[in-house]
């Protein structure tokens, strides 16, 4: 795979594709001027980090390493091939570097990918979802270079504007902004093709966040996951949030649990053009818990098996009705 030139010189993204409601596959954008080499987000093993340094070789003048990294968030499909460039400086904000320690690590993805119960739903989904990676010998290398509010750097002759705009997806989510170029890097505060997973929320934060984007008027933005939006785009997006949030609420007040409100949206046909309709089962906990449910599951293995939980049901339901 190669990269892909974006928008004038100097910029090149990585957006590795597959099915629809695939997992792990980030966008990443390498930024080049003179002898200077920037990353925004690092892949999700090492198999495709490897291959990322690669299509840099052939992309890069000889001997250019990169030399700074940015993750726009914590998760490890934006952040676990940090440990793949020795030496590089690597910037996210602050509570971006406080979010780890709730992150799930490389060894419990191995584990659960490669030695839990196959019968257990949560098992069973790892493989389905996960099973192409190997976290074999992944450290997590976590930011040299932390912020609150805003930070800005230069890339040669390219400036790199970072604004704060978490919490949303998670805690710390920061977006790239290239002005010159009319670029934004959005990280997983905006997805695109599939329904999207937020860790943080609530779903109000996630709008604002996304407006926070929209605000900076840039003609190309980069999703965390999908493919390059402009404007419109992203106001669809929003939109999709705050339909969701309605549906949520709305089945809240009815009483309805977590689950029994996320499986009734889902058997609605909510925007059931997106690929991984699970994920509304976890948006729908984290909203549940910002409403005040206590008992609603936040962290993330347990909104994973809720997901896991519908998704293997409405699997084998399909499958028996032939």
């Amino acid at each position: 795979m190669d990269l892909t030139a974006l928008s004038g010189d100097g910029l090149y993204l990585w957006a590795p594709r597959g099915a629809a409601g695939s997992w792990g596959l980030a966008n990443c954008l390498l930024i080049t001027s003179g002898d200077d080499t920037a990353l925004i987000d690092t892949p999700y093993d090492e198999r495709m980090t490897r291959a990322l340094i690669a299509a840099a070789d052939r992309t890069l003048p000889a001997g250019a390493p990169v030399r700074t990294i940015v993750n726009t968030h914590a998760n490890g499909d934006h952040c676990f091939g940090n440990a793949f460039f020795p030496g590089a400086e690597i910037i996210s904000s602050q509570a971006s570097l406080e979010r780890h320690c709730r992150e799930i690590s490389p060894q419990q993805m191995q584990y659960l990918v490669h030695a839990s119960d196959p019968a257990n739903p949560l098992g069973w989904y790892a493989r389905e979802r996960f099973g192409a990676y190997d976290y074999t010998g992944i450290t997590v290398v976590p930011p040299t270079v932390t912020f609150n509010g805003s930070y800005d750097f230069q890339v040669g002759d390219i400036e790199v504007r970072l604004l704060e705009v978490g919490p949303a997806h998670t805690a710390g989510d920061l977006v790239a902004h290239l002005p010159g170029q009319g670029v934004v890097m959005a990280g997983d505060v905006i997805f695109e093709g599939d329904h999207p997973v937020h860790w943080e929320g609530p779903l109000a934060e996630v709008v604002r966040a996304a407006e926070a984007v929209l605000a900076l008027d840039a003609e190309h933005i980069v999703p965390g996951h999908g493919r390059v939006i402009g404007p419109d785009g992203v106001r669809a997006y929003i939109s999709y949030l705050r339909d969701l949030e309605g549906e949520i609420r709305e089945r809240h007040g009815r009483g309805l649990g977590a689950y029994e409100a996320a499986a009734d949206i889902l058997a609605g046909g909510f925007h059931p053009h997106l690929g991984a309709p699970e994920r509304v089962v976890m948006l729908t906990f984290i909203e549940y818990h910002h409403l005040g449910e206590a008992t609603a599951p936040i962290e993330m293995v347990d909104l994973a098996t809720q997901a896991a939980r519908w998704a293997y049901t409405h699997h084998h339901a399909t499958v028996a009705a032939g």
